[in-house]
């Protein structure tokens, strides 16, 4: 695993962002990063898993969160210039983005790929993340070091024969990390990474591997360093790079898959 360990302050007084936050890694990431200091705004669909989050967040004493719920499959351009706006207004800056919502889809071949499932993964993995990252970036460059990082994929970085619309999503990910990593690069503080959880205990995965032993996978509290290394001011000059949170090594030892 990657090798961090974290203090306990590390984000103290940061406001990040989790979308996906009601289950998986996305409610453990976002567990710890309030476990850590900051306040984590819970973006997701489904507002009864997002409100079990916030519980078990304000049952601990931890900075107060706050609920943010959203579709991202059916949420127009306005929907996230409006989130935008209503962040600016309660809070003023964004310190952190993780962006971990994303489909599977269908895992079959190429030629039996339906259109619709197709446009549906992109819309949820390329163009939500896209139009998320866009209207809150004057935000993230208001923080002294903001951050984004999004969800990547080994088949993201090698292609894989029946992984259809999700790895093609995943190598358009990393492009946009890149991308916007160039851009923001001299012009603000705000630092662009992928990661990549490997496979993790996690529901997309036991869809992915049905006949997997999902005890033979690491949970995704596991992979938590890497997530609060990103998040933290330790990596506040790194960017443009792509993480795999199950390789051995440290902040030095950056993966590239």
């Amino acid at each position: 695993m990657f090798e961090y360990t974290a203090p306990n302050n590390l984000l103290q007084d940061k406001i990040i962002l989790v979308t996906g936050a009601g289950s998986g890694i996305g409610r453990t990431a976002a567990l710890n990063f309030a476990r850590h200091g900051a306040t984590v705004i819970l973006l997701g669909r489904t507002t009864s898993k997002l409100e079990e989050v916030y519980d078990e967040i304000e049952e601990n004493g931890w900075p107060q969160a706050a609920i943010y719920p959203m579709n991202l499959a059916g949420a127009s351009e306005q929907d996230y210039a409006n989130l935008a706006e209503t962040l600016d207004k309660e809070f003023g800056r964004l310190d952190g983005l993780l962006h971990n919502a994303g489909l599977l889809g269908e895992l079959k071949a190429i030629a039996q790929y339906d259109l619709d499932k197709w446009n549906e993964v992109m819309l949820v993995n390329v163009t939500a993340p896209f139009l998320l990252s866009r209207e809150v970036l004057p935000l993230l460059r208001k923080a002294k070091s903001g951050s984004i990082a999004f969800t990547s994929s080994s088949v993201g970085h090698q292609g894989r024969a029946h992984w259809g619309a999700y790895s093609i999503s995943k190598f358009a990910t990393e492009g946009l990390m890149q991308v916007m990593a160039d851009e923001e690069d001299g012009l603000s503080q705000v630092r662009v990474n992928t990661i990549n959880p490997g496979g993790t205990r996690t529901a997309m995965r036991a869809s992915a591997y049905p006949g997997e032993d999902p005890m033979s996978r690491p949970t995704p509290e596991d992979i938590m360093p890497l997530y609060l290394y990103l998040m933290g001011d330790d990596s506040q000059s790194v960017s443009g790079k792509a993480f795999h949170a199950q390789l051995p090594g440290n902040p030095e030892n950056i993966a590239t898959l």
